[in-house]
């Protein structure tokens, strides 16, 4: 895979300071201001307490060198069983989080823009949370006005299938899929809002 600090439709590797939340208190999540939460303030020091270092890596597969269409199953906060054999035909956005983690709270705003911005263009955002109780990433909802819908994912199903672009401790990580549900792209760690969007748009030109 090549290297590069180009603009999309190239494969490249960009390296962030991103860092990865650890078992933090429960009490932390649910701070309700991003801007003034603690937590994110702490992500973007970059002094890592409580936390290890991510590679912030952020990866684009060139149409040729994409996998097989992901398979996964699971369902939604609010009851819906969803499965990727019904995404074909519309890019997808993958948030994979939980309240806790002071990276995904540092982004979260920039993922609720992004979805508004691009809603005329049809990709779908769909967070996967991986440890919640369903109250506690609730709220997360509410305090941070996410308008899109999260996977429970405390049992892993989810994580599972997407093992082999999600490791395990990589929270949060960000997955765009094109139309044919093959990841296009990851980043490993805190989602760069302009990253991001350039990622999104360079799927949707496909």
């Amino acid at each position: 895979m090549t290297q590069s600090n180009q603009a999309p439709g190239r494969r490249s590797i960009l390296k962030f300071g991103a860092a990865l939340a650890l078992g933090l208190p429960a009490s932390m999540a649910l701070a309700s201001c991003a801007a003034e939460d603690p937590l994110a303030q702490q992500a973007a020091e970059g002094n890592n307490k409580n936390y290890i270092a991510g590679d912030g890596s952020v990866t684009e597969y060139a149409e040729a060198e994409r996998g097989a269409p992901v398979e996964l199953s699971g369902t939604l906060y609010n009851g819906t069983t969803v499965n990727s054999r019904d995404w074909q035909g519309t890019v997808t956005v993958l948030n994979f989080w939980y309240a806790a983690c002071a990276p995904c709270r540092k982004e979260a705003p920039d993922l609720v823009a992004l979805h508004e911005e691009f809603a005329p263009q049809g990709p779908q955002f769909f967070g996967v949370n991986i440890r919640d109780e369903q109250p506690t990433a609730e709220a997360f909802e509410r305090s941070f006005g996410i308008p899109y819908p999260s996977f429970n994912d405390k049992d892993g199903g989810v994580l599972l299938a997407m093992t082999s672009y999600v490791p395990p401790q990589a929270v949060p990580t960000t997955l765009v899929l094109d139309r044919q549900g093959r990841v296009s792209a990851r980043i490993l760690g805190l989602a760069e809002k302009g990253t991001l969007s350039a990622l999104i748009e360079a799927v949707l030109a496909e």
